[in-house]
């Protein structure tokens, strides 16, 4: 379990410029990074027993997480 937050700019921080022009032009990436950021804030708070969850709710929302990665890295690559 990594208590690494994962936030967008450190996850490609190759495609920084990309992900703010995205956010200003294109309103289905900015609503799923928004996604993906409350998202990973839940699951950071998870991760730290902050706001403790289920382990089954806690694999859930990694798994989400990682399907709205790939969603955006999709979208900043193409």
């Amino acid at each position: 379990m990594s208590h690494t937050p994962h936030e967008l700019h450190e996850e490609f921080p190759e495609l920084a410029d990309r992900i703010s022009e995205l956010k200003q032009t294109d309103a289905r990436f900015a609503r799923l990074t928004e996604e993906y950021h409350d998202l990973n804030r839940q699951i950071h708070g998870a991760e730290t027993l902050v706001t403790p969850v289920e382990e089954l709710t806690e694999v859930e929302m990694r798994k989400k997480r990682a399907h709205l990665k790939d969603e955006i890295y999709r979208m900043l690559t193409t």
